[in-house]
């Protein structure tokens, strides 16, 4: 029975990459996706959607209850301008649930040309009420606050603007403020503020010392990974909309298992009123199986200080390998496309949309035209003995190193 709480169920905001990634999330539990166009946003190196994709995402996520937010938070120069009032109205046509812009210019644009709503970006440094107020006369529906905000922060710009708030809650973090540096632009000659940010701050850099002492390699300026698990109670309480999950560059399995991980959260809380759970400990496993560095809360709860610093190689371990996910269903078999080899006889495990995943050994292996297989390549198409739980779109997991 569901108990009565004091605020909605927050927005679970997944990152959608390419289209393959927008549906995994999607399936495994989000109620929002964004992903980029072609131009305008800070992933320039993703899979960004032309607008074939971007009709075909839509019609995905909408179909399945979702939104779709699309991302113009590049910080754009006039020449970027060309072509801008013609896109946004387009979007709206699509059936773009939002923008989320950071740049006041293309803000204007969007809603004079009768664009999606606009969501404030995150590169907008929104951190107090009265900037929000702010961003709400220029026609802003929501604020996606600073990186440096707090919950307390978020529930007090909440209350005083009226606004919508956003607050990111796994992946990545910037140790630049918010995300306003300009590393890439000196080391590589690559914007970090429009689309080609080389995560310079991340590489292992010689520290030169005082006279007699010695050098050393370090990763100074890396910052620890965001995990808000334990602190969803807090987001709910300070009245956040949106739970931001980072991540559009990274892999299938990290959007699936993420997204999964933090919907069953959600939905034990929609269902018992609170986040006690058995499953608290699975669920922090299941976050350590996918491609992070060291975990930190960040500023959630107290300020970010030297212990959220990373200083140390660029993972915590080796992400857990997708053997490829199901395609198709038969009336005996699943049909997989294969990222990652595997053997004839071979433990894998399912991993459904909801519930635990499950192990299984990978029996009568074969072809699509039904011929046995001992091995599997990358790339081919092959059956595998139905199990329950299989579906279009679930991920198998290897179990083997």
């Amino acid at each position: 029975m569901t108990k009565n709480i004091n605020f909605p169920i927050p927005e679970l905001l997944a990152p959608a990459g390419s289209l393959e990634k927008l549906k995994t999330a999607v399936l495994y539990g989000a109620s929002a996706v964004y992903l980029g166009g072609q131009k305008y946003g800070l992933r320039a190196a993703a899979d960004n959607f032309n607008r074939e994709q971007m009709i075909r995402a839509v019609e995905f996520a909408h179909a399945h209850g979702a939104k779709v937010h699309v991302v113009l938070n590049a910080f754009l120069h006039d020449s970027d301008f060309v072509g801008l009032s013609d896109y946004a109205a387009d979007l709206k046509v699509i059936g773009v649930d939002s923008v989320i812009v950071s740049d006041l210019g293309v803000i204007q644009t969007v809603i004079a040309a009768g664009g999606p709503e606009v969501h404030l970006s995150t590169q907008a440094s929104c951190l107090n009420a009265s900037a929000a107020k702010l961003w709400k006369a220029m026609g802003v529906s929501r604020v996606v606050l600073g990186r440096e905000a707090s919950l307390e922060d978020a529930k007090a710009i909440k209350a005083a603007s009226g606004l919508e708030v956003e607050m990111f809650v796994h992946g990545s973090m910037c140790m630049a403020f918010s995300g306003h540096c300009v590393i890439s632009n000196y080391t590589q000659g690559r914007d970090s503020n429009r689309g080609g940010c080389a995560h310079s701050c991340r590489h292992e850099y010689r520290i030169g010392l005082e006279a007699g002492e010695q050098e050393k390699n370090a990763f100074f300026m890396s910052s620890k990974d965001l995990e808000g698990l334990r602190q969803l109670k807090g987001y709910v309480d300070a009245g956040v909309d949106s739970l931001k999950i980072e991540g559009r560059m990274k892999s299938v399995h990290y959007a699936g298992t993420v997204t999964k991980v933090y919907a069953e959260a959600l939905a034990h809380y929609a269902e018992h009123g609170n986040f006690l759970s058995d499953r608290l400990e699975e669920w922090a496993s299941e976050l350590r199986k996918v491609h992070h560095r060291a975990y930190t809360e960040a500023s959630l709860v107290a300020p970010a200080d030297a212990s959220s610093i990373h200083n140390g190689h660029d993972s915590e371990g080796v992400e857990s390998a997708v053997a490829g996910p199901i395609v198709a269903i038969t009336n005996d078999a699943m049909v997989i496309e294969v990222r990652k080899k595997f053997r004839l006889g071979e433990e894998l495990e399912l991993v459904p949309f909801k519930g635990k995943s499950q192990i299984f050994s990978a029996q009568r292996l074969r072809t699509l035209s039904d011929n046995p297989l001992e091995e599997t390549k990358p790339g081919s198409l092959v059956k595998i003995d139905l199990i329950p739980g299989a579906e279009e779109c679930v991920l198998v997991r290897s179990t083997g190193a």
